[in-house]
């Protein structure tokens, strides 16, 4: 396997604190604040140990609901409604 040289490297570019802007996505703020909300929120289930029956009754949602939640699937959910689940 061939190595590069110094100067074949590739330049390393810092993001900022939003991978969102980063890939330039119109809606980053909002997708970031979801992201981070949906994350408190996971952090607060696994803490107690909460199946996803038990956390959808606690949520007032259906257990698919938890499930996109817990897969960071957040575009059923606004920010307003994450923000009641804390």
């Amino acid at each position: 396997m061939a190595r590069k040289s110094e100067a074949q490297s590739e330049a390393v570019i810092h993001g900022s604190t939003n991978v969102f802007a980063d890939l330039g996505f119109a809606d980053a703020e909002e997708r970031q604040t979801k992201l981070r909300l949906a994350y408190a929120i996971n952090q607060i289930l696994e803490e107690g140990q909460h199946t996803q029956a038990a956390a959808a009754s606690l949520l007032k949602v259906n257990q698919p609901k938890v499930s996109a939640l817990q897969h960071y699937k957040l575009d059923g959910f606004s920010v307003e409604r994450l923000m009641t689940f804390l």
